[in-house]
Formats: C-alpha cells, sequence, structure tokens
C-alpha cells in the first residue's frame, strides 16, 4: 500500500485543503496521513480568520 502525507490548512468545508486531500487520497487506495498547518473560520462567501499551527506543535509525535 502507498502513503502519502498532506502538509495543508484545513477547510471546514471540505471542499478544499487538508480533507480534499484526504478524500482525494484515500479514494486513490492510498494510505492519508495529515500535518494540518493551519485552522480556518469560514462560510461560503469567505475566510474571516486564520489561525496557524505552531511548527514546535507540528513536531510533537510523542
Amino acid at each position: 500500500m502507498y502513503t502519502a502525507l498532506s502538509i495543508a490548512g484545513s477547510d471546514p468545508s471540505g471542499g478544499a485543503g487538508i480533507q480534499a486531500d484526504l478524500k482525494t487520497m484515500t479514494c486513490n487506495g492510498v494510505f492519508a496521513m495529515a500535518a494540518m498547518t493551519s485552522l480556518t473560520a469560514q462560510n461560503t462567501t469567505g475566510v474571516s480568520n486564520i489561525f496557524p499551527v505552531t511548527p514546535e506543535f507540528i513536531r510533537e509525535t510523542d
């Protein structure tokens, strides 16, 4: 089985960002992994805020 890592921001609608990457990988038979780099507050008209995830937090693996 192939594996792939998506390093991306979140799109809570699922139409883009890390959620879309994970769906695409899964549909193609790839084991999907993720490192989320930001969270967004958004709706269908736009993004109202972005909360970045720090590199230090992403490095935490224990």
